[in-house]
């Protein structure tokens, strides 16, 4: 069974992909899940341990490990220091699935690829809330910053 987008790169159809957008979430690795869950209004309910959570992804618990080690996912612990993994860590490993198994990316553009969807989800959320005249120099702004995350300088 395989998740395939035949859409190509930067097709929205990607189920994971348009519920983020829909909601407006970021992708970033927040402090801790507990942080993010309270800032984010998602209960302390729906939490699944790693054997749980693999199986909903159809990955192997290594791999969810492999992406704890590299950052890109922050579960919470319990005091046994079992991980529990939130609906949004599944939302963001969805993505990440995606990002490796769809696109091919390794986990270095898959850091790369989520640092830029964050910019251009921010940029959309600041362009809704902006005044026409301050569009020029928002829109500059953002560029700088989407150039900060690649790591090269504008021209």
């Amino acid at each position: 069974m395989t998740n395939r987008n035949v859409r190509g790169f930067g097709s929205v159809n990607n189920i994971t992909t348009r519920r983020i957008i829909r909601l407006g979430m970021s992708v970033d690795r927040p402090s801790t899940a507990r942080d993010r869950r309270r800032l984010s209004g998602i209960p302390d309910d729906g939490l699944y341990v790693i054997s749980v959570a693999a199986r909903l992804l159809e990955m192997h618990p290594q791999t969810l490990r492999k992406y704890e080690r590299a950052g890109l996912v922050r579960p919470s612990r319990t005091v046994g220091m079992l991980r529990l993994y939130s609906e949004e860590d599944i939302i963001r490993l969805r993505l990440i699935k995606h990002l490796v198994g769809d696109l091919g990316l390794n986990i270095a553009g898959v850091e790369l690829a989520l640092g830029m969807f964050n910019q251009m989800l921010k940029m959309k959320s600041e362009l809704n809330r902006s005044e026409k005249n301050d569009l020029k120099e928002h829109i500059e702004t953002c560029l700088d910053e989407m150039f900060s995350v690649l790591r090269v300088r504008s021209s």
